[in-house]
């Protein structure tokens, strides 16, 4: 419901007096008192961003699941099993001068608590080389109910918990992804789901760790 008011000539102050009117009406200077709370992870939160900011470096997405890592090696004819796969990873960190030009690394989760073939934490390969260590967060694409064939990504629920321990286990950024599909649309539902979920896992990943998201757009 609208309403509208209409003021008569009869209300509007003569020219004479527009000096008067505007001089009475000048606003006054209002003081407004504010507080910031900075947040406990604040200044490592500066620090890991231009870590990762660092000029003529990048950052090493080898967050490949373990499906995925399977099909790496499947291709030089090995198994997908554990052994393998930390083979293949010790063989990615340990990369002679990795350092000079990687400044991030995001792992997975099975890496984040991975030790190379030598027995030595991957995360710490990483940090001696001043690579900051992250970690992939999302649980992967579901297709999305009432929309055009398109998906979300899900992984919010128990992130905050599952973040305090990643943190707890060297890794100072996260990565979150978003998928979204143009060819029929987007549609609006599809687009504030990856707005709001993109969001909130920045809004609880800046309480624990520094955070990486990627929007992919799709054209299936």
């Amino acid at each position: 419901m609208a309403s509208a008011t209409l003021l008569k000539s009869s209300f509007l102050p003569k020219k004479s007096e527009w000096g008067a009117t505007r001089q009475a009406a000048a606003p006054k200077p209002v003081t407004v008192s504010m507080v910031v709370r900075a947040g406990a992870y604040d200044d490592e939160l500066v620090k890991t961003a231009k870590t990762i900011a660092s000029p003529g470096r990048g950052i090493l997405a080898m967050d490949e699941s373990n499906a995925t890592c399977g099909k790496r090696l499947a291709s030089i004819g090995l198994e997908n099993t554990e052994a393998n796969r930390q083979a293949y990873r010790t063989l990615l960190v340990t990369a002679p001068g990795l350092g000079q030009y990687i400044s991030g690394a995001i792992l997975f989760e099975e890496t984040l608590y991975q030790s190379t073939v030598d027995g030595k934490k991957i995360v710490d390969i990483l940090t001696e080389q001043k690579i900051v260590p992250g970690i992939k967060v999302d649980k992967g694409l579901v297709p999305l109910a009432g929309s055009n064939n398109e998906s979300w990504c899900q992984g919010l629920d128990g992130l905050a918990s599952r973040e305090a321990a990643y943190y707890q286990q060297g890794a100072r950024f996260a990565k979150w992804r978003t998928v979204v599909s143009i060819p029929n649309g987007p549609s609006e539902l599809a687009v504030k789901e990856a707005a709001w979920g993109l969001a909130r896992y920045a809004a609880i990943s800046q309480v624990h760790i520094k955070l990486d998201y990627r929007t992919k757009t799709a054209r299936t």
